[in-house]
């Protein structure tokens, strides 16, 4: 089956989350995205390893998720005898995705205008974490920088210090939003020849992802504060003890809220003033969540779920990370694909991909490349003969 994004080719510098994920996304639906990382292997292979080589560090579980279907590469960019190996890459590819900070893409010359230079249809995805622009335009940061700046984590957790997500939402958003802008520029240059920009960047995204609570303060300065689980506008919708775990329970609009009330035997609070709609009652929280502690702390989770069920409230166990991987339903979409990789312990689950298409559906092919396995292969096919690689190598530069 032929998948949509073949015969496109994507080079790819990124590295940690944003840049290698978005490249991910591409790679799963068919695009030929060759990893560059440099001779000793890029700082997000080794991190937090779970394979056990005998002779070096081992890869970890983030490289290893998003660096399947993709080749991988050694070369070092600034090396002087590099530029015609990045010329041949350059010219050969349709995408460039990299998440470097401006200065050294123009050092390394993947800025946007030497690229065009050699290719003047190609398509420049750079992710940063501020954006190109502005006074913040050559600081650096990570994912919790933004999730600091946006104001998440003023809100996340309980009254105290600020917390951060444990997931990186602010680089998983950015490479979605970022794979999507590629996708746009491709159909934008099958019709008019015109490569261009994809500018993505976490501060952006944070300000996205924020954007509600951010409005609410702007015209109404309300002054949301922590308060861990539960939610803000809306409830019953916390975190919930039954009698042998956890569970999670969301609530919104009068209908649903209805159904909740007669179900835990307290039909009263559907005509209670303080109970009148969805903004009421997450001013309310306290007094509906004594009902739902009442009422769930007599039930097992499963009991819990199969009455919340019965009456369509969402809910869904709180799982430790060890119980995901049994649930039903994760099993019965193929969420996980488990891959051999060279001194792995035993196979590595990798997240399957996240969207699917009817016709045409991505999926993990093959396992993530070991350091530089496809540098012969590759400038092999960029017309680069074995002597010349040779001396590549000899030279330090692949």
């Amino acid at each position: 089956m032929n998948l949509p994004l073949e015969g496109i080719r994507v080079l790819d510098f990124g590295r940690y989350i944003a840049g290698p994920y978005c490249a991910m996304l591409l790679a799963d639906m068919g695009a030929e995205v060759i990893r560059i990382e440099r001779r000793e292997g890029g700082e997000d292979r080794y991190v937090s390893p779970i394979t056990a080589p005998a002779d070096k560090a081992g890869e970890g579980p983030m490289f290893i998720g998003f660096n399947r279907n993709k080749k991988g590469i050694t070369l070092d960019p600034a090396h002087p005898d590099a530029r015609e190996i990045k010329r041949r890459l350059i010219a050969s590819a349709d995408v460039v995705v990299a998440n470097l900070p401006l200065d050294v893409l123009a050092k390394l010359e993947l800025d946007y205008d030497s690229l065009k230079a050699i290719k003047p249809d190609i398509i420049l995805a750079r992710v940063s974490t501020f954006g190109h622009e502005g006074p913040y335009v050559n600081r650096v940061g990570f994912d919790p920088v933004i999730q600091a700046m946006s104001g998440a984590m003023t809100l996340t957790g309980v009254p105290g210090v600020p917390i951060r997500s444990v997931v990186p939402f602010e680089d998983f958003g950015t490479a979605l939003h970022t794979a999507f802008g590629v996708m746009v520029a491709l159909f934008h240059r099958q019709k008019t020849g015109q490569g261009q920009i994809v500018d993505g960047s976490l501060l952006a995204t944070g300000m996205m992802f924020m954007q509600s609570l951010l409005a609410e303060r702007y015209v109404l300065d309300i002054v949301r504060q922590q308060q861990a689980n539960t939610g803000y506008t809306a409830a019953p919708a916390d975190c919930y003890k039954t009698k042998d775990g956890w569970l999670v329970v969301a609530t919104i609009g009068q209908p649903m809220f209805k159904r909740w009330a007669r179900l835990v035997g307290r039909p009263e609070l559907i005509d209670d003033p303080r109970c009148v709609d969805d903004l009421a009652r997450g001013n309310n929280s306290e007094l509906i969540n004594s009902a739902m502690d009442a009422w769930i702390s007599k039930l097992t989770t499963e009991e819990a779920i199969q009455r919340l069920e019965e009456a369509r409230i969402p809910c869904g166990k709180v799982f430790q990370l060890g119980e995901v991987f049994d649930d039903p339903q994760v099993k019965a979409r193929g969420l996980f694909k488990f891959i051999e990789y060279p001194d792995g312990i035993k196979p590595i689950p990798v997240s399957n991909t996240p969207v699917q298409l009817s016709e045409t559906p991505g999926s993990v092919r093959h396992r993530a490349p070991t350091l530089g396995e496809h540098t012969n292969e590759v400038l092999l096919l960029l017309g680069f003969n074995d002597a010349e690689i040779m001396q590549f190598r000899q030279s330090g530069v692949i």
